[in-house]
């Protein structure tokens, strides 16, 4: 596959399984819904894009490590997921939104390399926990 269209494809796949993860969010009227997990999952898939870009571009003319751009949203998300935790009390909300942000920026980074198969397996685990695992702890 040509590696422009592949680019393509990989963002194109990012955004809808971020929209999927964040579909459900947005049903659940939470702070992080479906555009905001979109545009996590595209952003960290162009990271790891870029980071594949530069790779091939420089490698063997410097030591490159292509996975420090991807190494860099795994932390840096946790400042975008820690703005949905609120305290309302003795309570504290929004602990499982940025854990979904977490996990769809991992998603993007997955399909920004081109590992599809690993972004949509791990897409339909966390739908599932997120759906399926919320009526077992209501019931």
């Amino acid at each position: 596959m040509n590696f422009y269209l592949s680019i393509a494809v990989r963002l194109m796949l990012a955004a809808v399984l971020g929209g999927i993860i964040g579909s459900e969010r947005e049903s659940l009227k939470r702070p992080a819904g479906f555009r905001t997990h979109i545009l996590v999952c595209v952003g960290s898939a162009l990271a790891m894009i870029t980071s594949e870009f530069i790779f091939r571009r420089y490698s063997g003319i410097v030591n490159i490590d292509p996975a420090r751009l991807g190494a860099q949203v795994i932390s840096g998300i946790g400042f975008l997921g820690a703005g949905t935790i609120i305290r309302d009390g003795v309570n504290v909300r929004g602990l499982t939104t940025a854990a979904s942000l977490w996990a769809v920026a991992c998603v993007g980074i997955a399909a920004g390399i081109g590992f599809y198969e690993g972004a949509v397996a791990a897409s339909v685990i966390i739908y599932i926990t997120l759906i399926m695992l919320k009526r077992m702890e209501l019931g």
